[in-house]
């Protein structure tokens, strides 16, 4: 994508299902006369004359669907939306998380951490537990480098890695 303040170019990951959606977008677009080529814009008016789609005329869009909807949400509200999901899974660092919206600092995510008490003690006591295994269970050390893995596989009966 390319950002819109720097008008840097960036990769964001995605979905499989986005690239089939999307896939499915382009496919039924070119069936209606969209130009395409590698060079030109991915996402165009569903009417003629083909424009490229800009942020206002998706924004009308997106209006016009909330009107049909009895809705009031925002394209920045998708924004909001997929950033607090983000920031809910444990496995996915903030700093990613910045790159991704491209912020500049990672204190500009702190409007979106809002963890309920609860959330706040069930984290402390599942990383106290996982210590506690750590200090019970510690890892064993790793072999000698200048043993041969496939000597000690054998040695052992397993995989020792």
């Amino acid at each position: 994508m390319i950002r819109k303040g720097s008008r840097a170019y960036q990769e964001l990951p995605a979905t499989r299902d986005a690239f089939v959606w999307l896939r499915l977008y382009q496919e039924e677009a070119w069936k209606k006369g969209v130009p395409r080529g590698r060079k030109r814009p991915l996402w165009w008016t569903l009417r003629r004359p083909w424009r490229p789609l800009q942020y206002d005329a998706a924004r009308m869009m997106f209006n016009r669907a909330n009107e049909l909807l009895g809705a009031n949400w925002t394209l920045h509200d998708l924004r909001h939306t997929a950033t607090f999901l983000m920031l809910d899974d444990p496995d996915m660092p903030p700093v990613y998380v910045q790159h991704i919206l491209g912020h500049k600092y990672l204190s500009t995510l702190d409007i979106y951490n809002r963890p309920t008490k609860d959330d706040v003690i069930t984290a402390g006591l599942a990383h106290h537990a996982r210590q506690q295994q750590l200090r019970e269970n510690p890892p064993p050390a790793p072999p000698a480098p200048a043993y041969n893995p496939d000597s000690l596989n054998i040695l052992f009966g397993r995989p020792f890695s």
